[in-house]
């Protein structure tokens, strides 16, 4: 399996699970909303039917003689109702003047039972196949056979003769009992849109999901298929640098194989060339595993302060020489205080003085390299700048890659490895600093360290 297409399914794999998840908890989220939603309303619905009883109970309670016939009174009081096995002639004026008033008589109707259970009265709008005897259920769901339904409440009735003179209840009296219902068509119709909203807005909400997190696992697979390059990238750039002084090693010691047993002397040039080529590789390596301690932050040594005048006179003094073997005027320009930064002064050796050397090094003869030491506000700055060569623009943004070289072929003459910027940035990201770059093909380049400084007292 290619690099692509393990990065494909990976991709693939980190979607799926991305909307399995944000897919499961907006559904329960949605269905948990939906399931309060209708608690609350039916919460609502039935302290609603439960306030109406109790102001009709209220209202009814104190008009309710038990000496007198039942039809009577009840005609006496709801003039509107419709008594059992009296033709049921309701006046609409009457209603909106008496106690059912207090609600809309097209949702709502109520029933009246004596203390035997049998019906006595009932609105007109009631269901017609409610059944004539009492169900003392305190909450009841009735379903007609079209299929409407309704849900009623059931509360006993006292006259106003069962309450002794101290305003107690008699046990077991009671004058009879009221029903007062309503329709769920309202309740129902509102419970059909939020599943149809359920049903229609999950899967679009889904859909949506899926599209993102294929949208986003993209994005979260970016950096790694990044590094995934870089380090194809440097393991391709390291095995070349390694297979150059390997083959050269490996020719000079075949050539001197070869030579007949008599000839076979120690000859200085090829031990020299194996010489150089150890190196090289002994160079490389250290390099290599210099950027690993500082990437991976491995050093045991705590921080020291240390004093940058002093690492760049020292620079100076001792690259002169190679300065002037190739024609080069080296300077420095250091401030007259002395400025200090935490950090271990082997490495910000190291960090300048690769710098300096690439400033010599692609600097030709005739050319000069300036190294300055300022003190701002907040950091210290270390600028080298050279009349060289200079970096191309499109170039400037991969010098600090790992082998990368913009001009190869000068490195290699000059026994570079194309490590030296990494370590000099690993180096500044170490101690809290960073490198700048401005160049200009043919007016030379300028390098500045900016580190956080400390003061001395």
């Amino acid at each position: 399996m290619n690099s692509h297409q393990l990065f494909r399914r990976s991709r693939l794999r980190l979607a799926t699970w991305y909307a399995i998840v944000m897919g499961g908890i907006l559904s329960l989220s949605g269905f948990g909303m939906a399931r309060a939603l209708v608690q609350a309303n039916w919460v609502a619905l039935e302290r609603e039917i439960e306030s109406i009883a109790g102001t009709l109970h209220d209202s009814l309670e104190p008009m309710l003689p038990p000496s007198e016939d039942p039809t009577d009174v009840l005609q006496q009081i709801f003039p509107d109702l419709c008594v059992v096995d009296q033709p049921c002639e309701p006046n609409s004026s009457l209603i909106q003047r008496h106690t059912l008033g207090v609600s809309d008589r097209t949702t709502y109707y109520i029933r009246l039972f004596d203390n035997q259970g049998n019906l006595l009265a009932f609105s007109p709008n009631q269901p017609t196949t409610l059944p004539t005897t009492l169900n003392p259920d305190l909450w009841q769901t009735l379903q007609t056979l079209e299929g409407k339904r309704y849900h009623q409440f059931t509360t006993i009735l006292h006259s106003a003769h069962t309450h002794s003179e101290s305003g107690q209840l008699h046990n077991g009296e009671s004058w009879g009992y009221l029903q007062v219902g309503r329709t769920l068509a309202a309740f129902d119709a509102e419970m059909q849109r939020l599943r149809w909203v359920l049903l229609g807005g999950i899967p679009l909400i889904l859909g949506l999901i899926a599209v993102s997190s294929w949208w986003l696992s993209g994005l979260a697979m970016q950096p790694i298929y990044q590094s995934y390059q870089r380090q194809q990238q440097f393991t391709a750039n390291a095995a070349h640098e390694l297979r150059s002084p390997l083959a050269s090693l490996l020719a000079t010691v075949e050539a001197s194989l070869r030579l007949p047993q008599s000839k076979q002397v120690p000859d200085p040039v090829l031990l020299q060339a194996v010489e150089r080529q150890g190196r090289r590789l002994s160079q490389l390596v250290t390099d290599l595993l210099l950027l690993t301690t500082l990437e991976q932050n491995t050093t045991t040594k705590p921080p020291q302060p240390c004093c940058l005048n002093d690492i760049i006179a020292d620079l100076t003094e001792e690259l002169a020489e190679l300065a002037s073997a190739t024609d080069i005027h080296l300077s420095s320009q250091i401030v007259d205080i002395e400025i200090h930064v935490m950090g271990l002064e082997s490495q910000l050796y190291r960090l300048v003085s690769n710098l300096m050397a690439n400033a010599i090094q692609y600097t030709p003869s005739g050319g000069s390299v300036v190294v300055s030491l300022a003190n701002h506000d907040r950091s210290a700055t270390i600028a080298v700048k050279d009349t060289g060569v200079g970096i191309p623009t499109e170039e400037q943004s991969r010098i600090f890659e790992r082998f990368y070289r913009v001009n190869s072929d000068r490195s290699r003459k000059t026994g570079g490895t194309g490590l030296g910027l990494s370590i000099a940035q690993a180096i500044a990201q170490r101690h809290h600093g960073q490198i700048t770059v401005t160049s200009e093909v043919g007016n030379g380049s300028a390098f500045i360290i900016h580190l956080p400084h400390i003061a001395i007292v």
